[in-house]
């Protein structure tokens, strides 16, 4: 018995031994994935493939770390990958070597997202846009249309279309403002992330000869989370293993939660009609979680009707059997877990060892809410709390004024949401309005007008409808408040800001 079979469940042995060809590996959760991957390359160079012809592509920069880690762990320091990364990265480097096949200097310049969306707001303003009477799409939000229209591989209207079809009458001026961000990236001699995948694949794709140089370096092509890609890099991977057919691609379609980043499950769904020669292996075995919870898992998978089966089976002794409960809505949930935590809490249960995960960062808002109601502090991992995010400072700064209207902060953040109204006008309006009386009229509301441009008279005059919503005789409850803001006017604000 080799030391690769001695320190490998049958069924990682099979990957990391198998002969080539393309290969789907799906991997269930906890079943020993990177090991795999990095035991195949490692398997491959004790065989003689030499690194330089082995492209080992993960999502993370995070991922790509650790899979060299564990390859060195197992070959020694001395071991160098120079085709390992990100898909990102390996395109850069690709694409210093090539630039001037595609029109640019191998010193071009990498945008980072803020270069980026501050030069989406110069092609705004050059577009010439008129903002006064509807509200168009911050720089940023521009920037996502266009950034998911190619990598997804499609025209910007389909991706209004089906994600955003508030700014579907924006479509001509959007695409218009995605090819002055192209020309104005290529006069400057600049590319942001997705310039690298698009131009890594144009490079393979319009120039044989070069593809075919590329791919019979590349022996073998290994891909991590195969699951999280997107067209775009998926036509990226064909090219790549185009001249050997050496391709194994890991990732399980249970684990798909990148669609919002434009990842498309129909490739690892579709991958044996992309590869009909392709042999497909199972990881199966779980060394993360126990039996109980497996049981509820697998359950919960068999309900998908469009998915590989896979059943995953656990290393680990039975244990406590996890407990499932049903709720009528989202605060029925959120009152039950809180009032278990203070359960905990009075049990002795230490702070430190309680953690509730969600399937998504906003399904924490209900439970925030509760845990601040109690009294119980928490600590938010991966992201912002609640009440300390943008958009909901938005909301209660609206409901603070109604609450203060001494509020100057408030009135402030309020009024720099609306068009034509800036630091200066808003002095101008706070002055007029008298705030430090504590009381504001309708007819103080209705004479604003008459100190005001007519550009900042369209703003104030979309704050007043939304604010006379808003406080309504029939308005009483916070909640009220809330939805009456949500169904106003404001809530086209929220979504070209955020």
């Amino acid at each position: 018995m080799n030391k690769f079979e001695k320190e490998l469940n049958p069924e990682q042995y099979s990957v990391v031994t198998s002969s080539g060809g393309s290969a789907l590996v799906l991997a269930g959760a906890g079943s020993g994935k990177t090991r795999t991957i990095a035991y195949r390359v490692a398997y491959l160079i004790e065989k003689g493939v030499s690194p330089s012809a082995i492209l080992l592509l993960t999502f993370t920069n995070k991922a790509a770390k650790e899979m060299v880690e564990r390859i060195t762990s197992l070959l020694g320091d001395s071991i160098r990958l120079p085709w390992s990364g990100t898909f990102h990265s390996v395109a850069c480097k690709i694409l210093r070597r090539y630039a001037r096949n595609i029109g640019y200097d191998n010193n071009f310049t990498i945008l980072d997202s803020g270069d980026s969306v501050d030069l989406v707001k110069l092609c705004i303003k050059a577009q010439g846009v008129d903002t006064k009477n509807k509200r168009f799409p911050s720089a940023k939000v521009v920037l996502s249309i266009i950034s998911f229209a190619r990598n997804a591989c499609a025209p910007i209207v389909d991706v209004l279309e089906k994600k955003h079809v508030r700014w579907v009458d924006f479509e001509g001026d959007i695409s218009a403002i995605a090819i002055r961000y192209h020309e104005r990236k290529r006069a400057a001699g600049v590319m942001d992330f997705d310039d690298l995948l698009v131009y890594f694949y144009r490079l393979l794709h319009d120039s044989p000869e070069l593809c075919a140089v590329l791919s019979k370096q590349f022996h073998y092509v290994i891909v991590d989370e195969y699951q999280d890609t997107n067209t775009l890099q998926a036509g990226i991977l064909r090219l790549c293993s185009s001249f050997h057919n050496n391709i194994l691609v890991v990732g399980d379609d249970a684990q798909s939660i990148y669609s919002f980043r434009a990842a498309d499950i129909a490739n690892i769904l579709d991958f044996e009609k992309t590869y009909p020669e392709a042999k497909v292996f199972r990881l199966e075995t779980n060394y993360r979680s126990t039996p109980n919870i497996l049981d509820v898992a697998n359950c919960v998978l068999e309900q998908n009707t469009n998915q590989y089966k896979k059943t995953l089976r656990s290393v680990q002794d039975r244990a406590t059997n996890p407990e499932v409960h049903v709720f009528a809505d989202g605060k029925e949930e959120s009152d039950f877990v809180a009032y278990q935590i203070k359960d905990l809490l009075a049990e002795g249960i230490k702070p430190n060892d309680i953690a509730v995960l969600f399937r998504a960062a906003f399904h924490s808002q209900a439970l925030e809410m509760v845990l601040m109601r109690l009294g119980i502090p928490y600590e938010y991992r991966g992201g912002v709390r609640f009440f300390d995010r943008a958009h909901i400072k938005d909301v209660l700064a609206f409901l603070r004024i109604i609450n203060n209207p001494k509020d100057e902060m408030a009135w402030t953040r309020v009024l720099l949401m609306q068009v034509g109204i800036g630091p200066v006008t808003i002095q101008k309006i706070l002055q007029h309005l008298q705030i430090g009386d504590g009381a504001i009229t309708e007819e103080s509301l209705l004479s604003v007008p008459s100190i005001l441009s007519a550009k900042a008279k369209i703003g104030w005059n979309d704050f007043v409808m939304i604010y006379t919503a808003v406080i309504a005789a029939d308005v009483t409850e916070p909640q009220q408040m809330i939805g009456r803001l949500l169904d106003s006017k404001f809530s086209e604000y929220l979504e070209s800001e955020y």
